[in-house]
């Protein structure tokens, strides 16, 4: 194969047909543009795959456990993390060196709530340099782990959050540039969840009944270990809170599941088998109003938040999760249970549109003229330069984003994320927004070709700068990123 062939495209999820397709070989893998001899700081020699056989849903699917604060005083909630190498058993019987939040392969999760403050307080225990995103965060540019930001080992960083924002599905992850593709994908990643006092009149399913799942992929060693210098489309394990195809217990009733796409670059494609989701809120929260689907399409980083009833079902029923055809988790009715929670008509409004004072153009793309063995990663036809600003935007400023995928080679696919706020998707492909795309985003979704209108307003009195990016973590440690200042 030749060095364009290599350079495909993001993996999609289930048995969909992709476009690079009648590129491959027959019987080849779904190749990302990124991998084939992809190598950012060492190589993982003589690595032998494995294709784990694990009996399906004879594992409990954990929970990641709520972080209490090791001090509150004058509003404030603050927590303690080191980041630290452990071990996992990611498979039956084996034990898999993984990084960590805390010891744990999904970091504990932060549960505050709007307008309270939180400092969390990480410890570098690593040999290498790492950080800390609060993805989805409104938070001063100090504190929002720019990738050039780093905590050196042995060392410690507080990052402060203010938490005013309305109640939503964050997560936290590294971004150190070059090596967050890696750091993530070896476990540094966890649930950030702000509830909103406001949303109690919603009476949504609450307590024991709102659980954060985070899904992504893996491709293991003869040992267990992580693959991590190698082609993703062999990263065929689907990871649930950190375990293969597990189950879940159940009440015959409604829960509200906080779905998470953690995958470097992976787009899931998830269904019931045809039963109803309702997805109540995105990105950002909450949706306006529900919006009742049978599958949620999610890039890299997006999140969901969807309410599946069980009541229809009978004691002993089962329920499988797909990603297109293949079960990912399964559900278990176990148990009756009252329940009071409700799914109403209608939600929170978004925000109004305040008028756009400049429309910006961004376009995504690798460049594939270098001598070396890998593409570079540009926007706007550049790659990520520190040093450069790339747009210089007033605090309090709303802009229209017109953000396109422009690779050349068909089937290359990216999304979008951007840092500081949250955007509203107006258009797609010049006609309106996608289901996925509905509500407050962070990260919005790019097929080949395709492009989206966005607006987003830079407020919150934050100034200083921040960055923009595909979140395909592999593109953007090869330069698929940018950086904007928002100045007074």
């Amino acid at each position: 194969m030749n060095r364009r062939q290599l350079l495909g495209l993001g993996v999609l999820g289930g048995a969909a047909a992709l476009p690079i397709a009648n590129l491959l070989p027959a019987g080849a893998n779904e190749v990302d543009p990124v991998h084939k001899g992809h190598r950012l700081g060492r190589k993982n020699s003589g690595a032998i795959l494995m294709r784990p056989k694990v009996a399906p849903f004879t594992e409990l699917m954990p929970i990641p456990p709520v972080l209490q604060p090791s001090s509150s005083a004058n509003g404030v909630d603050t927590y303690r993390i080191d980041i630290r190498d452990a071990t996992a058993q990611l498979i039956p019987g084996f034990t898999t060196p993984v990084l960590t939040y805390a010891g744990s392969f999904v970091g504990p999760t932060i549960r505050t709530r709007t307008g309270r403050r939180v400092k969390v307080v990480y410890t570098n225990r690593l040999a290498a340099p790492a950080n800390v995103h609060l993805h989805g965060g409104h938070v001063a540019a100090v504190n929002d782990g720019h990738p050039m930001d780093l905590i050196q080992p042995g060392q410690a960083r507080t990052y402060e959050y203010p938490n005013a924002q309305q109640g939503a599905t964050l997560w936290y992850h590294d971004h150190s540039h070059h090596t967050e593709a890696e750091h993530v994908y070896r476990g540094l990643h966890g649930f950030y969840l702000i509830d909103d006092p406001s949303e109690k009149r919603f009476a949504l399913p609450s307590g024991q009944y709102d659980v954060p799942i985070m899904l992504r992929d893996a491709a293991f060693d003869q040992n267990g270990g992580l693959i991590f210098f190698g082609d993703p489309a062999e990263r065929t394990n689907f990871l649930v809170n950190g375990k293969l195809q597990p189950y879940f217990p159940v009440a015959a009733r409604k829960y509200r599941f906080r779905i998470l796409n953690a995958a470097n670059e992976r787009v899931f494609r998830l269904n019931l088998g045809g039963h109803q989701i309702t997805q109540i809120a995105s990105d950002g929260g909450l949706l306006p109003e529900p919006v009742r689907m049978t599958e949620i399409v999610l890039s890299s980083a997006e999140r969901a938040e969807i309410v599946v009833d069980f009541s229809r079902l009978p004691i002993g029923s089962q329920l499988v999760l797909h990603n297109g055809t293949i079960p990912v988790m399964r559900f278990d009715v176990v148990r009756n249970a009252s329940d009071y929670s409700l799914v109403p008509h209608t939600l929170r409004p978004l925000p109004a549109l305040p008028p756009a004072s400049v429309t910006r153009d961004i376009t995504m793309s690798f460049d594939l003229s270098g001598p070396g063995p890998l593409p570079v990663g540009l926007v706007n036809g550049r790659p990520y330069d520190p040093n450069r600003v790339d747009a210089q935007i007033r605090s309090g400023a709303t802009e229209i984003w017109n953000v396109s995928n422009v690779d050349t080679l068909p089937g290359v696919i990216h999304n979008f994320h951007l840092h500081m706020t949250h955007f509203r998707v107006l258009e797609r492909d010049g006609g309106p927004p996608l289901p996925e795309d509905e509500g407050l985003k962070d990260t919005v979704f790019l097929p080949f070709g395709g492009r989206v209108k966005i607006q987003a307003t830079f407020g919150g009195g934050f100034t200083g700068r921040y960055v923009y990016h595909c979140h395909f973590l592999e593109h953007s440690s090869l330069g698929m990123m940018a950086e904007m200042e928002i100045i007074p």
